[in-house]
């Protein structure tokens, strides 16, 4: 399906991610868009989000009032999947949970028209391995959008080994609508930002467990010293914290190879303890049970003052371990 065909862009999940993209698509892009998320309440809320984002915009200035207006009239949220009938091209924006994206994308397979491109905003599970999972492999490609989507121009764009020419033109050429600089990446864990982000923090982790600076030292030293606009300790804040969690799984896989989908996080964090390959204080976090206290602390103070008490508490934490 070329560019010209796409009228009606579909997202799924209304989050932060999902909000963002469909906001692009029919503020930047001019196309339809039909968001879903898995009820109507979480779908109205992603819609008020997108509504609010524009309505900053517009107090300062930086959007029309009538284009705000005209954007959010081409915007249909729904608490189902099925509307997505009508989409010509769909990205999925899930929780990053390879599990929940497969089932997503099978049930897609079954919903959307043949032609209609399937997309992930997936930061790292590999697109290979999703596409294979539907009927239409080669019409199913990686997008994965920066946050927050309406500020940062960065789309990677990655392509499955299936992935065709012309589907990976036509994102391109979407991508662009939605006034992005797309940059293709090939099919690797944490594909080009991750895979350069992720041991840039963790490194500012163990910067800070090393007792070489503190939290704030670190994050004046790279903002002064490299021009980077925040600190990693800042930037670690500004990701989820499940992805944060994630990360610490995609450093892993870069580094020594290890299979997500086949070791427990608690597997994983006792592998990377005892290497010292990797001491990410939410992977610790999640070890110990106390991901509620993640989403509340920043990841890079928690360790700071808490170092001893999370250690204490994961040394005890029992969790399964594959065989």
């Amino acid at each position: 399906m070329g560019i010209d065909q796409i009228k009606t862009v579909g997202v799924v999940g209304a989050g932060q991610m999902g909000g963002g993209i469909a906001h692009v698509a029919s503020l930047v892009a001019e196309r339809n868009v039909i968001i879903t998320d898995i009820s109507q309440e979480l779908a109205d809320k992603g819609l008020a989000g997108i509504a609010k984002f524009m309505g900053k915009a517009v107090d300062k200035g930086k959007l029309d009032a009538g284009a705000r207006d005209a954007a959010m009239a081409r915007i249909a949220a729904h608490g189902s999947m099925d509307p997505l009938a009508e989409a010509d091209f769909i990205v999925e924006a899930a929780t990053e949970r390879e599990d929940l994206k497969l089932q997503i994308f099978q049930k897609l397979d079954e919903i959307a028209r043949p032609g209609v491109i399937l997309a992930s905003n997936t930061s790292s599970i590999p697109i290979t391995r999703m596409a294979a999972a539907t009927s239409r492999p080669g019409e199913f490609i990686g997008m994965h959008f920066m946050n927050p989507v309406p500020i940062m121009k960065l789309i990677e764009i990655i392509s499955a080994m299936q992935t065709t020419d012309e589907t990976l033109q036509t994102t391109i050429e979407l991508g662009q609508a939605m006034g992005k600089t797309c940059i293709g990446a090939k099919d690797f864990p944490g594909f080009i930002a991750n895979r350069i982000l992720m041991p840039y923090i963790n490194e500012a982790f163990y910067t800070l467990h090393e007792g070489i600076g503190d939290p704030a030292g670190i994050d004046e030293v790279m903002k002064l010293g490299t021009n980077v606009p925040m600190g990693p300790r800042t930037l670690a804040d500004f990701l989820t914290q499940r992805r944060r969690i994630f990360c610490g799984h995609v450093g892993l896989q870069i580094q020594h190879g290890y299979s997500v989908s086949t070791m427990s996080l608690f597997r994983i964090f006792r592998a990377a303890w005892n290497s010292g390959i990797l001491r990410h204080p939410v992977v610790l976090l999640g070890v110990a049970g106390m991901e509620a206290l993640a989403r509340c602390l920043g990841a890079f103070d928690y360790l700071f003052k808490r170092d001893h008490a999370i250690w204490s508490v994961a040394q005890t934490t029992k969790g399964p371990v594959d065989g």
